[in-house]
């Protein structure tokens, strides 16, 4: 029996409530396939930061790096000051674990609405690969004569070819993978952004002539993609873009996929420690009320057995939670408007992973 060691966070708000559903049908699965999850909790988040003052050491990094996946609920508190939690303990982590690829799935369900007319799940079904580690976030640049009328700022977008390279060969690999329509599109901004953006055209150009030439390249701009995102996301099968501007197209899928409720996500060290995690955020109005949905941390959870080369189990729960939605039971993707309670949607999608 094949064993895995998964490190659960829970965070703030109803991320402990969202999480306890995505192990209820991990679990189920993992009974199913034969698998065993051993699973140790950590309360990092707002209530253990405004206890002891930390977020993060790294100690607790290396603890965590031990573990063969990270599942997590949500990181963000009412009481704690934006930006100390998710710096401190999200962005802390993507860095010391080298979690280089975000990765996005957007996939309508069924009787899941999405904004789109007349587009329905046959349209709606492609992967973003957002570059993780680089890019403006890094935090490059300055400022000075702060205050000031003549004040500057800079923040740099700064990339290598090693990062951006590995970067696209994950979504080489992963186009192949998913065997659908072989074709990766590359979005940035090529046009004004003319050494980054020719750095990334010409790596994606020169990996996949050498290595990948059964996969069809593509390239848009950004602002072309926010626009063929909405009017044809059945062009698409996997995109792979920069930081900032995945940061803004993945929003953009979550929402015409059908809203937070259902979009998960995955910060990936294809070599080492992975995290998963639903994207909708803590959600602390909700907490402890038995109505947010759980749906895209089940959908996290089957990333994170993907993820692990358990692909069978992972299918597994795609199809429960395929058949879940199709019952027409669930009746919205928002909050307190499912037709049911948290922990019933995830009782309904468990009993049909069994």
């Amino acid at each position: 029996m094949k064993s895995y060691n998964i490190a659960l966070m829970g965070g703030d708000g109803t991320g402990p409530e969202v999480l306890r559903e995505g192990v209820k049908v991990l679990d189920a699965a993992a009974s199913k396939h034969g698998l065993k999850l051993n699973y140790t909790d950590y309360d990092f988040g707002g209530e253990r930061y405004m206890r002891t003052g930390e977020t993060l050491s790294q100690s607790n990094i290396d603890e965590l790096a031990k573990h063969d996946a990270i599942f997590l609920g949500a990181i963000g508190h009412p009481d704690v000051k934006p930006g100390i939690l998710e710096v401190g303990i999200l962005l802390k982590l993507r860095f010391a674990l080298d979690q280089y690829i975000n990765l996005r799935p957007v996939k309508l369900y069924p009787n899941v609405e999405t904004p789109l007319k007349d587009k329905g799940p046959e349209q709606i079904d492609f992967v973003v690969i957002r570059e993780n580690s680089g890019g403006i976030y890094t935090g490059m640049g300055g400022a000075t004569m702060v205050g000031t009328q003549n004040e500057i700022a800079t923040q740099v977008m700064c990339y290598s070819r090693p990062v951006v390279e590995r970067c696209i060969r994950y979504a080489y690999d992963l186009t192949r993978k998913r065997n659908r329509k072989k074709t990766l599109t590359l979005v940035h901004k090529c046009n004004v952004l003319t050494h980054a953006g020719d750095l990334w055209v010409r790596t994606h150009q020169e990996v996949g002539d050498a290595d990948y030439k059964d996969i069809k390249q593509d390239y848009n701009h950004v602002d072309a993609c926010t626009m063929w995102m909405v009017k044809s996301p059945e062009f698409y099968d996997v995109i792979v873009t920069e930081n900032l501007f995945g940061d803004i197209i993945t929003d953009l899928g979550a929402m015409i996929q059908g809203g937070m409720g259902i979009a998960a996500g995955g910060n990936i060290n294809p070599h080492g420690v992975s995290m998963f995690e639903p994207i909708g955020g803590s959600a602390p109005k909700y907490t402890g009320k038995n109505v947010i949905n759980p749906m895209a941390s089940i959908c996290a959870g089957a990333m994170m057995l993907e993820t692990l080369g358990e692909d069978k189990a992972a299918a597994a729960i795609d199809k429960a939670v395929y058949d879940a939605l199709a019952s027409g039971k669930i009746k919205s993707m928002s909050a307190g408007k499912m037709g049911m309670g948290t922990t019933e949607v995830g009782d309904l999608v468990a009993s049909l992973v069994k």
